[in-house]
């Protein structure tokens, strides 16, 4: 013998819902629910009736019973960011004291922006991650530093003076042109 039909404090919201519904998964969400109970259909001829599988049907039936009793919100992508560590306010708060600076200058320098954002997530983070953030606050102007990290000017300005003249002159172009 099949088992009976759960479901029955939602029935009348479940009425409600279907002559509300806007959208074809609201409609289906409450015909899951309503179909069983009020007609006594079969989990197997209510996914015929609706045209889907049987295990949407559970799904409906149990996302429905979620949504009235609140457990649950409705899973929609809309103004959310997969895998975000801080929100898009918490991001604008930390760069601008960044674009501030980088206003007077045209330039963002991003290790300090990086090392920052270490700090604040607690974590290390690629340099790309940081380029994209810097991309969705809509700052696209991309520079390099001012010097290498690792460069040494006072050793630059000894090979300048001990550095033989034949270096630092350009090479004149041979006349034989197959060279």
């Amino acid at each position: 013998m099949a088992r009976l039909a759960k479901g029955h404090e939602y029935l009348e919201t479940a009425i409600q819902n279907a002559a509300t519904a806007k959208t074809i998964d609201e409609l289906r969400m409450a015909q899951a629910l309503l179909m069983p109970l009020q007609f006594g259909l079969s989990l197997d001829d209510t996914s015929v009736a609706l045209g889907i599988s049987k295990s949407w049907v559970v799904r409906l039936r149990k996302r429905f019973g979620c949504l009235e009793s609140g457990t649950e919100q409705p899973k929609t992508k809309q103004g959310m960011r997969n895998r975000a560590r801080m929100s898009l306010a918490e991001e604008a708060a930390l760069l601008a004291p960044f674009i501030e600076q980088a206003s007077l200058g045209g330039v963002i320098i991003v290790p300090p922006l990086k090392a920052k954002l270490e700090e604040k997530l607690g974590r290390t983070i690629g340099q790309t991650t940081v380029y994209t953030l810097l991309h969705r606050h809509g700052w696209r102007k991309l520079a390099p530093d001012k010097q290498h990290p690792k460069s040494d000017p006072a050793a630059q300005d000894t090979f300048k003076k001990n550095c033989p003249n034949t270096l630092l002159k350009p090479k004149k172009p041979s006349r034989n042109p197959l060279r």
